[in-house]
């Protein structure tokens, strides 16, 4: 087929913006800081090949369907009329529609009849919002908002993930925090009586300054702005009445075009670990796999490694006096207790040289199996007889400012727990 014979092919919209900018992406800046390359890290970039998951994009269409929704489904708008009830028609005013409406004071469908009663509504306005957020700059947008999916595929059930304790993988998508504007409407009621105008207008303004829209998709805050004067037409034979409604929507908007795209939409993983204990073999020996050089290994500012003068080249020898100390954690119950103490018939596990000594910070406590905040705990001491003593703060440990006590009311006594470095 000859060129002459072809039809041109129309370019979408990424391919405009592209032919618009590429001209000046070499003009005064270096290629690296165009909006295309700003902040990339190829690193982070993950395919959607296999993704169901859509874009997130709120257009004003949405808004327009939230409304239509929320008339139809929720407020029913219906009237009396020889003693029966009949739903009111929900129509969008399209441009013709509108105009129909607004010179002839009522709608004619294809036949030429009226359509009454009839609800249509307009969007008359759309004015920014600057009051709630701004992005700045459009192409290189900063806030965003993250969701969570409720399953991830990397996270297959399998019998070495639950040996192992494996983290499980979070899978996240990365949206860019939306544009809030302020949508104006305007609703005409056309029905053949005032009192059936009403019924109409007390239902929507009853609805009033709520969310509008289908709760599994967008809901967006509506209120009524005013009410226009009830009139009366008279076409012939046809008697009816018209009322002005106007309503406000406070909207966002988040484009589905190049722009969304610049911004940065995509998909991110948390990292999975796989978590293996503390061991020590029977000569208190720690070797590192593949005879590797293992980093000097520090815990509370103090570098095991210089202080025992380990060789790291091959292996780590802990003390066995230290190694101990780390491996202990030992539960308690608490002996005997008054309204702010509880008295532990054990004492403190001595730190060797050069960990700091046991404090309260190495003990975890429960009062009747809940955590006891470290905020509530006043001291944790080693009375040197054998005994230690826990002393609180009845009003740090309280809820909504009445504190809490250990108590034995009723024959009942509390079960305080500590577990730590004991004897």
């Amino acid at each position: 087929m000859a060129t002459r014979d072809r039809k041109p092919i129309p370019k979408n919209q990424a391919e405009i913006v592209q032919d618009t900018i590429t001209p000046f992406l070499n003009q005064g800046k270096p290629i690296s800081q165009n909006v295309f390359t700003h902040r990339e890290n190829r690193a982070l970039n993950t395919t959607r090949k296999t993704d169901k998951i859509k874009d997130i994009a709120i257009g004003l269409e949405d808004i327009d369907y939230a409304l239509m929704h929320y008339f139809q489904n929720v407020i029913k708008p219906t009237i009396v009329q020889d003693g029966n009830r009949i739903a009111v028609q929900v129509m969008y005013g399209s441009p013709e529609r509108w105009q129909s409406v607004q010179a002839d004071g009522y709608y004619r469908d294809t036949n030429g009849k009226a359509v009454f009663p009839l609800i249509m509504f307009k969007r008359t306005n759309v004015e920014k919002n600057r009051t709630l957020g701004n992005k700045i700059d459009g192409n290189l947008a900063s806030l965003f908002q993250t969701f969570e999916t409720r399953y991830n595929q990397r996270n297959q059930y399998d019998q070495f993930s639950v040996l192992t304790n494996r983290t499980p993988s979070k899978q996240f998508y990365v949206s860019v925090v939306p544009d809030y504007v302020t949508i104006s409407y305007d609703c005409v009621l056309l029905t053949n009586y005032v009192e059936q105008n009403n019924k109409l207008i007390e239902a929507i303004e009853y609805a009033s300054d709520s969310y509008w829209g289908d709760a599994n998709r967008w809901q967006f805050r509506t209120s009524l702005d005013s009410f226009g004067i009830t009139n009366i037409i008279n076409t012939g034979e046809d008697r009816i009445s018209s009322t002005t409604v106007s309503l406000k929507v406070n909207g966002y908007l988040i484009a589905d075009s190049i722009n969304q795209h610049l911004s940065d939409t995509n998909i991110h993983y948390s990292p999975a670990q796989i978590k293996f204990t503390f061991e020590t073999d029977s000569s208190s020996e720690i070797s590192i796999a593949g005879g590797k050089s293992a980093p000097k290994t520090a815990m509370g500012g103090t570098s095991f490694a210089d202080s025992y003068n380990v060789n790291v080249n091959s292996q780590i020898t802990i003390p066995e006096n230290l190694s101990n100390y780390l491996l202990a954690n030992k539960t308690e119950y608490a002996v005997s207790f008054t309204d702010s103490t509880a008295t532990f018939n054990t004492s403190f596990l001595t730190a060797p040289s050069p960990l700091p000594a046991t404090t309260v910070s190495n003990f975890t406590f429960f009062l009747n199996g809940q955590l006891i905040d470290s905020s509530s705990i006043v001291s944790f001491a080693d009375n040197g007889d054998g005994t230690c003593t826990l002393t609180i703060d009845p009003a740090q440990l309280g809820v909504g400012g009445e504190p809490i006590t250990f108590s034995n009311d009723g024959g009942v006594a509390d079960q305080i727990l500590a577990i730590g470095k004991f004897v």
